[in-house]
């Protein structure tokens, strides 16, 4: 199935308006955490307390997503994810009132958590839909279906990573930075509320039996390998960066980054096609072997050109490994808790991101570039060693069909 022939699929399962509405509802995680830092930075006069808030949010969303999506499955979609909505875009707002009005950074930090807390689970509640609507469909067309909705919502998640910080260098650049994190909130606010609204809301399963705990091993071991993707996103990012700052062209970091998310996005839509008979567990550990091995070239890159070829080819193994990992939750999962398993895998991807950009941005000061690609090397390694030691095919058999 080639790239279009998925989203069609996935446009004749979901819908375009509520793939459309649930891009434009998860756009915001990005611009959020870049723009509090370049607001925090520009305002504060500082980096690093910048940082503090930035990490503040990140942090907050990784223990409050999995709580949050918890309560979506059990309450329903409809009610959680429209509360957090309206109440995330009203804490992300007092967060930006208080930094234009030179809050104690302590303060500013509290709001900042709490904004996190609150973020609703656009994503993991999203994939958790889309499993249950394509599940229902004819058992010739069940895996496929599946298949196509993980892949669609692993390229949703990449743009955003991509185009929101697009967005907020563009309105930082054109009216000022409070102004990219206010539209952050109006998004949340808006298009959060459209997909609690829409009529495909799940309506959660208060009374599952108490033996469906998300702590199984199987999904735990899954948080190992995505947290070192998110750790490989904050180190190849900061790493761009450092790269493209000196050779003197800063303007083009987001360029460079983009190219790795386009072959990112096609391979990740074309993982629909591949084979039921080839392994989830074989696939994972074909993604992991040839992220470790795309990160060497990052070390070789001597300009924009080579580099750019590097991180077009590296971005082939990322949406696979994204989209497999995913995959191997869904069926890791009890069906009761498949939007907090979902939660739980991407707190780990972001908290993973959090960390390595932290760590990769001191290496860059001492070592330059190479020092925070040195961190996407350890942690595509990591992965490699999770993926071929720890997985277990046992863990991620098929999931029976959902009840219409």
């Amino acid at each position: 199935m080639s790239p279009l022939g998925t989203l069609r699929r996935m446009r004749a399962i979901a819908g375009t308006p509520l793939l459309l509405v649930a891009f434009l509802a998860r756009l915001p995680v990005s611009m959020v955490l870049i723009g509090t830092l370049t607001l925090v930075t520009a305002e504060a006069g500082g980096v690093a307390a910048g940082g503090l808030v930035s990490g503040a949010i990140a942090l907050g969303e990784t223990v409050g997503g999995p709580v949050l999506a918890r309560l979506a499955d059990r309450r329903g979609q409809r009610t959680v994810v429209l509360a957090a909505s309206l109440v995330d875009a009203a804490l992300i707002t007092a967060l930006v009132a208080g930094v234009l009005a030179g809050l104690p950074l302590p303060v500013l930090a509290l709001l900042a958590a709490a904004a996190g807390l609150c973020m609703p689970q656009i994503g993991p509640l999203a994939r958790s839909r889309w499993i249950a609507i394509a599940s229902r469909r004819p058992a010739a067309e069940r895996e496929r279906s599946v298949a196509a909705a993980l892949s669609v919502e692993g390229v949703l998640d990449e743009s955003g990573f991509v185009i929101g910080p697009a967005l907020v260098g563009l309105l930082a650049l054109t009216v000022g930075p409070a102004a990219a994190v206010l539209g952050a909130a109006v998004l949340i606010g808006v298009f959060g509320a459209a997909f609690a609204l829409h009529p495909t809301a799940l309506p959660g399963t208060p009374d599952a039996p108490a033996a469906d705990r998300v702590a199984r091993i199987g999904l735990v071991v899954l948080a190992v390998p995505m947290f070192c993707q998110g750790a490989f996103f904050g180190g190849t990012s900061t790493g761009v960066t450092a790269f493209a700052e000196q050779a003197g062209r800063a303007d083009l970091s987001g360029l460079l980054y983009a190219v790795m998310g386009v072959s990112s996005a096609v391979a990740g839509l074309l993982m629909a096609s591949v084979p039921a008979s080839v392994p989830l567990t074989a696939r994972l550990r074909l993604a992991a072997l040839g992220l470790t091995a795309g990160t060497l070239p990052l070390f070789w890159a001597g300009g924009a050109v080579p580099l750019a070829a590097a991180m077009l080819v590296l971005g082939c193994f990322i949406g696979p490994h994204i989209v497999t990992l995913f995959g191997l939750a869904e069926r890791a999962a009890p069906a009761a808790r498949l939007g907090q398993a979902m939660a739980v895998i991407t707190s780990a991807l972001i908290l993973g991101q959090a960390l390595g950009s932290m760590s990769a941005g001191a290496l860059a000061d001492r070592f330059g570039p190479e020092g925070a690609f040195a961190v996407s090397a350890a942690a595509a390694t990591a992965a490699l060693v999770v993926a071929g030691g720890a997985v277990r095919s046992r863990w991620y058999g098929r999931r029976a069909p959902a009840p219409a």
